[in-house]
Protein backbone atom coordinates (compact mmCIF):
# COMPACT_ATOMS: atom_id res chain seq x y z
CA UNK A 1 0.00 0.00 0.00
CA UNK A 2 2.34 2.54 1.38
CA UNK A 3 5.75 0.79 -0.47
CA UNK A 4 8.13 4.12 -0.60
CA UNK A 5 6.78 5.37 2.46
CA UNK A 6 7.49 4.22 6.22
CA UNK A 7 5.66 5.13 9.35
CA UNK A 8 2.21 4.70 8.18
CA UNK A 9 0.96 3.53 11.89
CA UNK A 10 3.26 6.35 13.65
CA UNK A 11 1.51 8.79 11.75
CA UNK A 12 -2.02 7.33 12.19
CA UNK A 13 -1.63 7.09 15.57
CA UNK A 14 -0.88 11.05 16.42
CA UNK A 15 -4.12 12.07 17.12
CA UNK A 16 -5.00 8.87 19.49
CA UNK A 17 -1.91 9.37 21.48
CA UNK A 18 -2.61 12.98 21.55
CA UNK A 19 -6.24 12.05 22.96
CA UNK A 20 -4.90 9.09 25.56
CA UNK A 21 -2.70 12.00 26.92
CA UNK A 22 -0.03 9.58 26.48
CA UNK A 23 2.62 12.45 26.11
CA UNK A 24 5.70 10.82 25.88
CA UNK A 25 5.15 8.73 23.14
CA UNK A 26 3.28 12.10 21.33
CA UNK A 27 6.40 13.55 21.38
CA UNK A 28 8.19 10.34 20.33
CA UNK A 29 6.12 10.20 17.30
CA UNK A 30 6.57 14.21 16.68
CA UNK A 31 9.93 13.72 16.42
CA UNK A 32 10.02 10.64 14.23
CA UNK A 33 8.03 13.12 12.09
CA UNK A 34 10.80 16.09 12.06
CA UNK A 35 13.43 13.91 11.78
CA UNK A 36 12.39 10.46 9.66
CA UNK A 37 9.86 11.22 7.85
CA UNK A 38 11.32 12.16 4.52
CA UNK A 39 9.39 13.01 1.29
CA UNK A 40 11.90 12.31 -1.18
CA UNK A 41 11.47 9.30 -1.69
CA UNK A 42 11.04 6.91 -5.31
CA UNK A 43 8.54 4.44 -5.77
CA UNK A 44 4.33 4.12 -5.93
CA UNK A 45 1.68 4.56 -3.44
CA UNK A 46 -2.04 3.93 -3.19
CA UNK A 47 -3.60 7.32 -3.58
CA UNK A 48 -5.85 6.24 -1.26
CA UNK A 49 -4.18 4.72 1.70
CA UNK A 50 -1.47 7.80 1.98
CA UNK A 51 -4.57 10.34 1.98
CA UNK A 52 -6.45 8.94 4.81
CA UNK A 53 -3.67 7.18 6.98
CA UNK A 54 -0.70 10.22 6.21
CA UNK A 55 -2.54 13.18 5.48
CA UNK A 56 -5.23 12.60 7.51
CA UNK A 57 -3.24 11.86 10.51
CA UNK A 58 -1.20 15.16 10.08
CA UNK A 59 -3.89 17.57 9.36
CA UNK A 60 -5.15 15.76 12.47
CA UNK A 61 -2.34 16.65 14.50
CA UNK A 62 -2.25 19.71 13.34
CA UNK A 63 -5.95 20.94 14.82
CA UNK A 64 -5.53 19.50 17.88
CA UNK A 65 -1.56 20.87 18.78
CA UNK A 66 -1.09 23.26 16.18
CA UNK A 67 2.47 22.39 15.46
CA UNK A 68 3.53 23.29 12.27
CA UNK A 69 5.13 20.17 11.29
CA UNK A 70 2.57 18.62 10.54
CA UNK A 71 0.60 21.51 8.47
CA UNK A 72 3.72 21.45 6.27
CA UNK A 73 4.47 17.94 5.90
CA UNK A 74 0.46 17.12 5.47
CA UNK A 75 0.93 20.05 2.50
CA UNK A 76 3.99 18.71 0.50
CA UNK A 77 2.63 14.70 0.59
CA UNK A 78 -0.42 16.30 -0.50
CA UNK A 79 1.48 18.03 -3.59
CA UNK A 80 3.49 14.55 -4.10
CA UNK A 81 0.34 13.16 -4.91
CA UNK A 82 -1.25 15.75 -7.04
CA UNK A 83 -0.23 13.99 -10.56
CA UNK A 84 -2.68 11.29 -10.20
CA UNK A 85 -5.31 13.42 -10.88
CA UNK A 86 -3.32 13.58 -14.14
CA UNK A 87 -5.77 12.13 -16.39
CA UNK A 88 -8.73 12.87 -19.08
CA UNK A 89 -11.20 12.59 -16.94
CA UNK A 90 -9.80 13.90 -14.06
CA UNK A 91 -10.54 10.91 -11.62
CA UNK A 92 -7.62 10.18 -10.19
CA UNK A 93 -5.54 6.56 -10.67
CA UNK A 94 -5.23 4.52 -7.64
CA UNK A 95 -1.30 4.41 -7.79
CA UNK A 96 1.04 7.63 -7.89
CA UNK A 97 4.60 7.20 -8.54
CA UNK A 98 6.66 9.53 -6.64
CA UNK A 99 9.64 9.25 -8.55
CA UNK A 100 8.08 10.46 -12.07
CA UNK A 101 5.17 11.88 -11.18
CA UNK A 102 3.40 9.65 -13.04
CA UNK A 103 -0.22 8.42 -12.76
CA UNK A 104 0.25 4.53 -12.65
CA UNK A 105 -1.60 2.33 -14.56
CA UNK A 106 -2.49 4.30 -17.14
CA UNK A 107 -3.91 1.97 -19.71
CA UNK A 108 -7.77 2.23 -21.42
CA UNK A 109 -8.82 -0.85 -19.48
CA UNK A 110 -7.58 0.04 -15.78
CA UNK A 111 -10.11 1.09 -13.77
CA UNK A 112 -10.49 3.69 -10.25
CA UNK A 113 -12.31 2.51 -6.88
CA UNK A 114 -15.05 4.65 -6.08
CA UNK A 115 -13.97 3.90 -2.41
CA UNK A 116 -10.77 5.65 -3.13
CA UNK A 117 -11.44 8.31 -5.17
CA UNK A 118 -14.40 9.18 -3.37
CA UNK A 119 -12.50 9.22 -0.46
CA UNK A 120 -10.25 12.10 -0.91
CA UNK A 121 -12.65 15.20 0.07
CA UNK A 122 -11.83 16.21 3.15
CA UNK A 123 -8.46 15.51 3.77
CA UNK A 124 -8.20 17.52 0.46
CA UNK A 125 -10.48 20.34 1.00
CA UNK A 126 -8.15 21.11 4.60
CA UNK A 127 -5.34 21.03 2.44
CA UNK A 128 -6.19 23.81 0.33
CA UNK A 129 -7.08 26.20 3.55
CA UNK A 130 -4.13 25.38 5.39
CA UNK A 131 -2.33 25.92 2.25
CA UNK A 132 -4.06 28.20 -0.17
CA UNK A 133 -3.30 26.19 -3.11
CA UNK A 134 -6.73 25.71 -4.75
CA UNK A 135 -5.68 23.48 -6.62
CA UNK A 136 -6.44 20.95 -3.95
CA UNK A 137 -10.34 22.17 -3.51
CA UNK A 138 -10.81 22.22 -7.40
CA UNK A 139 -9.26 17.68 -7.71
CA UNK A 140 -12.28 16.22 -5.91
CA UNK A 141 -14.79 19.03 -6.82
CA UNK A 142 -13.94 17.39 -10.47
CA UNK A 143 -14.80 14.64 -8.85
CA UNK A 144 -17.67 15.35 -8.11
CA UNK A 145 -18.82 16.77 -11.12
CA UNK A 146 -18.09 13.72 -13.01
CA UNK A 147 -19.64 11.84 -10.86
CA UNK A 148 -23.40 13.98 -10.88
CA UNK A 149 -23.00 14.24 -14.90
CA UNK A 150 -22.90 10.40 -15.15
CA UNK A 151 -25.44 8.30 -15.73
CA UNK A 152 -26.14 5.97 -12.64
CA UNK A 153 -27.93 2.58 -13.02
CA UNK A 154 -31.16 2.81 -10.69
CA UNK A 155 -29.72 5.76 -8.67
CA UNK A 156 -26.85 3.18 -7.68
CA UNK A 157 -22.71 4.17 -7.85
CA UNK A 158 -21.56 1.19 -9.30
CA UNK A 159 -17.74 0.51 -7.71
CA UNK A 160 -15.30 0.51 -10.73
CA UNK A 161 -14.71 4.10 -13.20
CA UNK A 162 -12.67 4.36 -16.04
CA UNK A 163 -10.66 7.31 -15.47
CA UNK A 164 -9.87 7.64 -19.49
CA UNK A 165 -13.39 7.40 -20.26
CA UNK A 166 -15.23 8.28 -17.27
CA UNK A 167 -17.64 5.29 -17.30
CA UNK A 168 -18.85 2.18 -15.17
CA UNK A 169 -16.02 -0.64 -15.78
CA UNK A 170 -18.74 -2.73 -14.19
CA UNK A 171 -22.18 -2.80 -12.66
CA UNK A 172 -20.85 -4.14 -9.06
CA UNK A 173 -22.22 -2.13 -6.29
CA UNK A 174 -21.24 -2.65 -2.51
CA UNK A 175 -21.72 -0.74 0.14
CA UNK A 176 -18.86 -2.82 1.87
CA UNK A 177 -15.48 -2.98 0.13
CA UNK A 178 -14.74 -1.02 -2.72
CA UNK A 179 -17.81 1.36 -2.20
CA UNK A 180 -17.94 1.87 1.87
CA UNK A 181 -16.36 5.49 2.66
CA UNK A 182 -17.28 6.96 -0.76
CA UNK A 183 -20.99 7.39 1.51
CA UNK A 184 -19.06 8.10 4.37
CA UNK A 185 -17.37 11.04 3.09
CA UNK A 186 -20.43 12.35 1.52
CA UNK A 187 -22.38 12.64 4.74
CA UNK A 188 -19.13 13.57 7.13
CA UNK A 189 -18.50 16.51 4.16
CA UNK A 190 -21.87 18.06 4.58
CA UNK A 191 -21.50 18.07 7.99
CA UNK A 192 -17.69 19.34 8.16
CA UNK A 193 -19.03 22.02 6.00
CA UNK A 194 -20.88 23.68 8.72
CA UNK A 195 -24.02 22.38 6.58
CA UNK A 196 -23.65 24.30 4.16
CA UNK A 197 -22.43 21.65 1.52
CA UNK A 198 -25.71 21.24 0.08
CA UNK A 199 -24.07 18.73 -2.92
CA UNK A 200 -22.78 16.39 -0.55
CA UNK A 201 -26.31 16.33 1.46
CA UNK A 202 -28.49 15.94 -2.09
CA UNK A 203 -25.60 12.66 -3.16
CA UNK A 204 -25.77 11.69 0.06
CA UNK A 205 -29.44 11.35 1.00
CA UNK A 206 -30.30 10.26 -3.11
CA UNK A 207 -27.04 7.50 -2.97
CA UNK A 208 -29.07 5.98 0.89
CA UNK A 209 -32.58 6.19 -1.11
CA UNK A 210 -31.47 3.95 -3.85
CA UNK A 211 -29.45 1.39 -1.83
CA UNK A 212 -32.54 1.17 0.59
CA UNK A 213 -34.59 0.62 -2.96
CA UNK A 214 -32.77 -2.12 -4.45
CA UNK A 215 -30.27 -3.51 -1.60
CA UNK A 216 -32.18 -3.35 1.40
CA UNK A 217 -33.45 -6.90 2.90
CA UNK A 218 -34.57 -8.52 5.42
CA UNK A 219 -33.86 -12.23 6.14
CA UNK A 220 -36.28 -14.29 7.16
CA UNK A 221 -35.44 -14.83 10.46
CA UNK A 222 -35.99 -10.84 10.67
CA UNK A 223 -32.59 -9.85 10.22
CA UNK A 224 -31.86 -6.10 8.03
CA UNK A 225 -28.97 -6.24 5.73
CA UNK A 226 -27.61 -4.71 3.03
CA UNK A 227 -26.75 -6.87 0.02
CA UNK A 228 -24.29 -6.39 -3.36
CA UNK A 229 -25.85 -5.71 -6.16
CA UNK A 230 -24.11 -7.05 -9.60
CA UNK A 231 -25.81 -6.07 -13.05
CA UNK A 232 -29.15 -6.20 -10.95
CA UNK A 233 -28.82 -9.66 -9.05
CA UNK A 234 -28.03 -9.84 -5.68
CA UNK A 235 -25.74 -11.53 -3.82
CA UNK A 236 -26.87 -12.04 0.08
CA UNK A 237 -23.99 -11.37 2.20
CA UNK A 238 -22.47 -8.51 4.17
CA UNK A 239 -18.66 -7.74 4.94
CA UNK A 240 -17.54 -6.39 7.87
CA UNK A 241 -16.60 -3.35 6.09
CA UNK A 242 -20.58 -2.67 5.51
CA UNK A 243 -20.76 -2.74 9.17
CA UNK A 244 -19.83 1.09 9.20
CA UNK A 245 -23.54 2.04 7.63
CA UNK A 246 -25.56 1.44 10.92
CA UNK A 247 -22.97 4.08 12.34
CA UNK A 248 -23.25 6.42 9.01
CA UNK A 249 -26.73 6.33 8.46
CA UNK A 250 -27.07 6.74 12.20
CA UNK A 251 -25.33 9.99 11.67
CA UNK A 252 -27.12 11.16 8.89
CA UNK A 253 -30.56 11.18 10.28
CA UNK A 254 -30.92 14.08 12.09
CA UNK A 255 -30.56 16.30 8.95
CA UNK A 256 -32.64 13.93 6.67
CA UNK A 257 -36.32 15.17 5.83
CA UNK A 258 -38.45 15.46 9.31
CA UNK A 259 -40.61 12.28 8.00
CA UNK A 260 -37.44 10.08 7.67
CA UNK A 261 -35.54 10.35 10.68
CA UNK A 262 -36.77 8.08 13.28
CA UNK A 263 -36.88 5.36 9.86
CA UNK A 264 -33.26 6.27 9.55
CA UNK A 265 -32.49 6.03 13.27
CA UNK A 266 -34.33 2.78 13.17
CA UNK A 267 -32.78 1.61 10.34
CA UNK A 268 -28.99 2.20 11.85
CA UNK A 269 -30.22 0.58 14.78
CA UNK A 270 -31.54 -2.57 12.94
CA UNK A 271 -28.45 -3.02 10.59
CA UNK A 272 -26.35 -2.80 13.02
CA UNK A 273 -28.10 -5.40 15.40
CA UNK A 274 -27.41 -7.82 12.39
CA UNK A 275 -23.83 -6.72 12.73
CA UNK A 276 -23.83 -8.18 16.16
CA UNK A 277 -25.68 -10.94 15.28
CA UNK A 278 -22.46 -12.15 13.10
CA UNK A 279 -20.65 -11.91 16.36
CA UNK A 280 -22.81 -13.72 18.42
CA UNK A 281 -23.26 -16.22 15.80
CA UNK A 282 -19.39 -17.24 15.42
CA UNK A 283 -17.54 -19.90 17.41
CA UNK A 284 -15.39 -17.18 18.75
CA UNK A 285 -17.97 -14.32 19.16
CA UNK A 286 -15.71 -12.17 16.62
CA UNK A 287 -17.42 -11.22 13.60
CA UNK A 288 -15.99 -12.74 9.75
CA UNK A 289 -14.71 -10.93 7.56
CA UNK A 290 -17.95 -11.32 4.99
CA UNK A 291 -21.47 -13.12 6.23
CA UNK A 292 -24.48 -14.57 4.17
CA UNK A 293 -27.90 -15.12 4.40
CA UNK A 294 -28.90 -18.42 2.14
CA UNK A 295 -29.59 -22.00 2.57
CA UNK A 296 -30.92 -20.97 5.88
CA UNK A 297 -28.34 -20.03 7.09
CA UNK A 298 -27.96 -16.32 8.51
CA UNK A 299 -25.32 -13.66 9.43
CA UNK A 300 -22.49 -16.30 9.72
CA UNK A 301 -19.67 -17.07 6.93
CA UNK A 302 -20.34 -19.84 4.85
CA UNK A 303 -16.92 -19.75 3.44
CA UNK A 304 -13.17 -20.67 5.27
CA UNK A 305 -12.09 -17.59 2.62
CA UNK A 306 -14.13 -15.31 4.83
CA UNK A 307 -13.97 -16.92 8.49
CA UNK A 308 -11.39 -14.78 9.69
CA UNK A 309 -11.00 -11.57 12.09
CA UNK A 310 -8.42 -8.94 11.29
CA UNK A 311 -9.47 -6.67 13.86
CA UNK A 312 -11.56 -3.99 11.55
CA UNK A 313 -13.07 -1.34 13.68
CA UNK A 314 -16.48 -1.37 11.81
CA UNK A 315 -18.88 -2.95 13.62
CA UNK A 316 -17.52 -1.21 17.08
CA UNK A 317 -17.64 1.84 15.21
CA UNK A 318 -21.35 1.46 14.95
CA UNK A 319 -21.61 0.78 18.71
CA UNK A 320 -20.05 3.67 19.26
CA UNK A 321 -22.79 6.02 17.02
CA UNK A 322 -25.77 4.48 18.67
CA UNK A 323 -24.62 4.57 22.40
CA UNK A 324 -24.31 8.35 21.60
CA UNK A 325 -27.65 8.90 20.16
CA UNK A 326 -29.68 6.65 21.96
CA UNK A 327 -27.83 6.17 25.16
CA UNK A 328 -28.63 2.43 25.23
CA UNK A 329 -26.67 0.77 27.22
CA UNK A 330 -27.02 -2.54 25.53
CA UNK A 331 -24.28 -0.66 22.52
CA UNK A 332 -21.73 -0.48 25.69
CA UNK A 333 -22.55 -3.70 26.53
CA UNK A 334 -21.92 -5.27 22.81
CA UNK A 335 -18.91 -3.17 22.77
CA UNK A 336 -17.45 -4.49 25.81
CA UNK A 337 -17.91 -8.19 24.66
CA UNK A 338 -15.78 -7.45 21.84
CA UNK A 339 -13.00 -6.15 24.32
CA UNK A 340 -13.40 -9.39 26.42
CA UNK A 341 -13.14 -11.68 23.42
CA UNK A 342 -10.53 -10.54 21.75
CA UNK A 343 -8.26 -10.49 24.28
CA UNK A 344 -8.06 -6.70 25.04
CA UNK A 345 -9.45 -6.95 28.10
CA UNK A 346 -6.63 -8.95 30.09
CA UNK A 347 -4.52 -6.41 28.14
CA UNK A 348 -6.45 -3.41 29.46
CA UNK A 349 -6.70 -5.64 32.75
CA UNK A 350 -2.99 -5.34 32.71
CA UNK A 351 -2.02 -2.23 32.04
CA UNK A 352 -4.59 -1.34 35.36
CA UNK A 353 -2.71 -3.48 37.53
CA UNK A 354 0.67 -2.26 36.00
CA UNK A 355 -0.55 1.32 36.99
CA UNK A 356 -1.62 0.81 40.53
CA UNK A 357 1.62 -1.80 41.15
CA UNK A 358 4.57 -1.67 38.35
CA UNK A 359 6.17 -4.17 40.29
CA UNK A 360 3.81 -6.53 40.36
CA UNK A 361 3.18 -7.13 36.45
CA UNK A 362 5.83 -7.98 34.08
Amino acid sequence: MFLCLSGATVIDSLDTLYLMELKEEFQEAKAWVEESFHLNVSGEASLFEVNIRYIGGLLSAFYLTGEEVFRIKAIRLGEKLLPAFNTPTGIPKGVVSFKSGSWGWATAGSSSILAEFGSLHLEFLHLTELSGNQVFAEKVRNIRKVLRKIEKPFGLYPNFLSPVSGNWVQHHVSVGGLGDSFYEYLIKSWLMSGKTDMEAKNMYYEALEAIETYLLNVSPGGLTYIAEWRGGILDHKMGHLACFSGGMIALGAEDAKEEKRAHYRELAAQITKTCHESYARSDTKLGPEAFWFNSGREAVATQLSESYYILRPEVVESYMYLWRQTHDPIYREWGWEVVLVSGLGEILSDRSRFLRDPGRVQ
